[in-house]
């Protein structure tokens, strides 16, 4: 059985510029097929823009609240809210609020920055 505390992992940024704390994947846990991450943006933070080629992500709002782009369909989100990400689709996301947005982040297959292409302007 693996069990993880969210205080075992270190946050660290991704390529999008979203903080993040893993919580399980294949760099701590004999994981096969997916990935689970708490994500941060703070206030008026956004991730850059970026598409996964091979990963299918859901986001769960925790706290907070943003815009969610995809695609070029902008939402506003807040606790809550699940989003799905299909593979090859553009998102970004953008705290629109006074505190953190903290979203959960799982992918399949899990999370890999070389899985990240970021459409910079």
């Amino acid at each position: 059985m693996i069990i993880r505390q969210r205080n075992e992992s270190t946050p660290f940024i991704t390529r999008d510029g979203s903080t993040i704390r893993s919580l399980l994947d294949r760099a701590n846990a004999p994981v096969a097929n997916q990935s689970l991450a708490e994500a941060t943006l703070t206030p008026g933070g956004r991730t850059a823009p970026h598409v996964h080629r091979l990963s299918e992500e859901f986001y769960y709002v925790l706290q907070g609240r943003g815009v969610m782009e995809l695609d070029g369909e902008a939402r506003e989100v807040g606790p809550g809210d699940a989003i799905l990400i299909a593979p090859g689709a553009v998102h970004t996301l953008c705290n629109t609020g006074a505190v953190p947005l903290v979203f959960l982040c799982c992918c399949a297959p899990p999370y890999a920055d070389e899985d990240t292409t970021l459409f910079l302007s």
